[in-house]
């Protein structure tokens, strides 16, 4: 009897903690829409064909500087943002669905995505997304592609999917479609072997010089690290859910593993779920 009462108790606490940071989350959307709306009185409704108008210069803009062809980031905008409709871009100008890590030092807008409650940068301007866009590809994994001709939209589109960008078998026909449909190719340059070269020396150094960081700029973070949730109990306690590693709440709480080990008196690295954690020095 007494182990079931345990384990009611245990469930209890779990959906407690997870009750009370979604609670968290929804304040924190709130206010993040609460600001927008007061920034951006009038927002704009974009159609497909006013969202390529308004974004095809930071694109090719983009293009120039890094050889990603404009009419990829565009269809990718197009596709994930739903041509700027979804909440992640009207209110956090998110139109990429890129989440925070552990540098990230602005807001974040959280929403289910692959896990619940995923946590999603907040830009100040959407070009800003856009130009993120650009540095989330400068990385080892994504590296062949820029080799490819700045104008060669089929290829860019088959290599993201082989490089794991998106698990939707038909992403490149998706994007390819979109492109074709709103004859995005206009808006490719070509470029000479001699500015190809360049380019690519450029792009390369840059993403050799992110590699030994790639960790740090590209793995998702439950919480931006600049807004861990308030629900500590006694203001200094977190308690231990499903999916906590003492990584995870290190990232959480802005404290390192061994300080977590020291002020808990852990001998190793092991938690259990309901467990309470000093994480205020």
């Amino acid at each position: 009897m007494s182990k079931n009462k345990n384990l009611l108790l245990l469930a209890f606490l779990v959906v407690f903690a997870s009750a009370c940071k979604t609670k968290q989350y929804s304040k924190n959307n709130k206010q993040i829409e609460k600001n927008a709306k007061k920034d951006n009185p009038n927002p704009i409704s974009y159609t497909t064909l006013s969202y390529i108008d308004a974004f095809k210069a930071i694109a090719i803009e983009e293009m120039n500087k890094y050889g990603i062809p404009a009419s990829i980031t565009l269809a990718q905008g197009i596709l994930e943002s739903g041509s700027g409709s979804s909440d992640l871009a009207k209110y956090a100008n998110n139109h990429f669905g890129i989440k925070c890590t552990s540098d990230w030092k602005g807001k974040a807008y959280y929403k289910d995505d692959d896990q619940r409650d995923d946590c999603f940068r907040v830009y100040k301007d959407p070009r800003e997304s856009y130009k993120d866009h650009s540095e989330f590809l400068k990385r080892k994994r994504y590296a062949g592609l820029f080799e490819l001709d700045k104008n060669d939209y089929r290829n860019w589109a088959i290599g993201l999917k082989n490089a794991g960008y998106a698990t939707n078998p038909k992403y490149p026909e998706l994007l390819i479609n979109i492109i074709e449909k709103y004859q995005l190719y206009q808006y490719d340059q070509s470029e000479s072997e001699r500015e190809k070269l360049a380019r690519e020396d450029k792009v390369f150094k840059e993403i050799n010089a992110n590699i030994p960081n790639e960790k740090k700029l590209y793995t998702p973070v439950n919480v931006a690290p600049k807004d861990p949730p308030k629900d500590l109990i006694d203001g200094k306690y977190h308690t231990v859910v499903q999916g906590d590693t003492l990584y995870k709440i290190s990232q959480l709480y802005k404290i390192s593993v061994e300080e977590l080990k020291t002020l808990n008196q852990l001998p190793d690295n092991n938690i259990k779920i309901g467990q309470k954690l000093i994480v205020v020095k």
